[in-house]
C-alpha cells in the first residue's frame, strides 16, 4: 500500500492552491467545502475564482507562483499544470513540511486526492494510488447509484441512536445489536420515500430496547447460479447475516459474498446422498431466529419454484418468526436463457410450462403439461433424463425439439440440443451432469442451439 488512507480536519486551515484554471478551481471549491481558509496564486483566475475572491471566501494573489508562497500553509494544490512551478512548489514544500499536490505527478505528490462518493455525513474515498483516475472516477458513480441520497440521513440518525445509546452507558454487545436491527429495518425505505418523521420513530422503538433479542430469517433465492444474478437486496442480507443455511449446489462464489462473521451452514439436500431433513432445517432456522438472530435461508433458482420456500415460510409464520422472503431468477426461465432458448417466442411460442422431473406423481403430469404449453420446461430433469423424454415422444412425437443445459450461467455450463428420440442419447455422449434443465419445443430449433454437440459458451 503506497498510500495511507486518511481523512483531513482543514477547518479553518490555510491551504494554497497555484494556478486559476477550471482544475485549481475543482480543488479551491473542495477545500472550501472542506472549511479551510484558501488562497489562489496565480496571474489569471476563471471567472467561478474571481466571484469567490469578490465575495471574500478566498482570498486571490494576481500573479504567479513565487517560492515562499507556501509558508505557512497545512496543505498545498498545484494545478498551475506549469513544469518550472511544479519544480519550486514541490521543492519548497518538501523542504518546509507542507502537505503538497502537484496535478497529474504522482512523483510529486504527498497525498493524492481520491474520488469521493459524498452522503453526508458519509464520505467514501476512492483511490487507485493514481494509476487509473478513470477508474475511480467509474467506481465512484457505481457506488453513488447503489448508495442512494437516504444513506445521508440514514447515517445521521445512526449517529444521534450511537450517543443517547452512550449518554445510557448500554453496552457495547446491545449497542452492535441495535446498529444491526437499524441497519437490516425498513429505515432507509422510509427515508427514501421522504418519510423522515416515521424513520425517527422506527429507530426509536429499536433503540428502546437494546437488549432485546429480535431475530428474523430471511427466505433468500440465489437464482441459477451465478453470483452476478443475485438481486441487490439478497447481497445485503448475505453481507449483514448471521447465519447463513444455504443449499449444496450454491456456488462457492455466492457464499463468499456473506460478512466475514457470517457462520455457514449447509443444509442442502442432494439425490441418494446424505441430506438434512426438511424438518431440522426448519427446526434450525426457528432456534436461531428465536436467539435473536438474523438468519439467511439462501436457496437454489426462487425459492418458491419447486424450492419448498412456501413450506418454509409457513412453518416460520406458525412458529411466530419474522420471515423475509427475496426472490431469485428461477433456472427455470434462467437456463434456456443462458443457452440462447427464448421459452416464448413470436410465431412460435405463447405459452410455457414449468414442472419437475422429481418427487410423486411427477411422470403422470408431464403428458397433460407438454399439451397444454407450447414450451416445456422441466427441472431436475438429468437423472430420469431417458424415463422423462420418453413419455414426452409418446405424447409429442419423438422429433419434436428438446434440449438440455447443465450447470446454467456459470462458467462451466454446457448444453446440447437434438430431438426428443435422441437428447437422452446426446447428454450421455456430452457427459452432461446434474443440475441440469430439459427445455421441449418449436423454441429449441428456432434458436438453433448447435445439435448435438457440448456448447460451453454462455449466451
Amino acid at each position: 500500500m503506497r498510500y495511507y488512507p486518511v481523512f483531513l480536519d482543514l477547518a479553518a486551515q490555510p491551504c494554497v492552491v497555484l494556478g486559476g484554471g477550471k482544475l485549481a478551481t475543482e480543488k479551491a471549491e473542495g477545500l472550501l467545502e472542506a472549511g479551510a481558509t484558501v488562497r489562489v496564486i496565480a496571474s489569471r483566475l476563471s471567472p467561478k475564482l474571481e466571484a469567490l475572491a469578490a465575495d471574500a471566501l478566498i482570498e486571490a494573489v494576481d500573479r504567479d507562483y513565487r517560492p515562499g508562497d507556501l509558508a505557512g500553509a497545512r496543505l498545498a494544490i498545484d494545478a498551475s499544470e506549469d513544469q518550472a512551478i511544479n519544480r519550486m512548489s514541490w521543492e519548497e514544500a518538501e523542504a518546509a513540511g507542507v502537505l503538497i499536490n502537484v496535478v497529474d505527478r504522482p512523483p510529486q505528490c504527498r497525498f493524492i486526492a481520491p474520488a469521493i462518493v459524498r452522503r453526508d455525513p458519509l464520505l467514501i474515498a476512492i483511490s487507485t494510488s493514481g494509476e487509473s483516475p478513470f477508474l475511480a472516477s467509474a467506481l465512484r458513480v457505481r457506488i453513488e447509484r447503489w448508495l442512494g441520497r437516504e444513506w445521508g440521513p440514514f447515517v445521521a440518525l445512526v449517529g444521534g441512536v450511537r450517543r443517547r445509546l452512550r449518554e445510557r452507558a448500554v453496552p457495547i454487545a446491545d449497542q452492535t445489536r441495535v446498529y444491526k436491527r437499524l441497519l437490516d429495518s425498513d429505515l432507509r425505505t422510509l427515508l427514501r420515500r421522504g418519510r423522515s418523521a416515521d424513520a425517527d420513530r422506527l429507530a426509536e422503538e429499536i433503540a428502546a430496547d437494546p437488549s432485546r433479542r429480535a431475530g428474523r430469517v430471511a427466505v433468500v433465492g440465489s437464482g441459477p447460479g451465478d453470483p452476478d444474478l443475485l438481486t441487490v437486496r439478497a447481497r445485503e442480507l448475505l453481507a449483514g447475516a448471521d447465519y447463513v443455511l444455504h443449499d449444496a449446489l450454491i456456488a462457492p462464489e455466492t457464499l463468499g459474498l456473506c460478512g466475514p462473521d457470517s457462520r455457514l451452514e449447509d443444509v442442502g439436500k442432494r439425490g441418494g446422498q446424505v441430506s438434512t431433513v426438511q424438518e431440522d432445517i426448519t427446526a434450525r432456522l426457528i432456534e436461531l431466529a428465536r436467539a435473536g438472530h438474523l438468519v439467511v435461508r439462501l436457496k437454489g433458482g426462487d425459492p418458491f419454484v419447486f424450492g419448498r420456500g412456501g413450506e418454509e415460510l409457513s412453518d416460520l409464520q406458525q412458529a411466530g418468526v419474522e420471515v423475509v422472503v427475496v426472490p431469485g431468477v428461477t433456472a427455470a426461465l434462467a437456463a434456456p436463457a443462458a443457452a440462447g432458448i427464448a421459452v416464448t417466442r413470436r410465431g412460435v411460442a405463447s405459452s410455457v410450462a414449468i414442472t419437475t422431473a422429481q418427487g410423486p406423481g411427477s411422470m403422470d403430469r408431464l403428458p397433460d403439461l407438454a399439451r397444454a404449453a407450447d414450451t416445456l420446461v422441466v427441472l431436475m430433469a438429468r437423472a430420469d433424463l431417458a424415463a422423462v423424454v420418453a413419455v414426452l415422444a409418446r405424447t409429442l412425437g419423438g422429433s419434436k425439439g428438446a434440449a438440455v443445459i447443465s450447470k446454467a450461467t456459470l462458467p462451466d455450463q454446457r448444453s446440447v440440443s437434438g430431438t426428443l428420440d435422441s437428447i437422452a442419447a446426446l447428454a450421455d455422449e456430452a457427459a452432461i451432469e446434474t443440475p441440469a434443465t430439459l427445455v421441449v419445443g418449436d423454441v429449441v430449433s428456432a434458436a438453433r442451439v448447435p445439435a448435438g454437440i457440448p456448447n460451453g459458451s454462455r449466451a
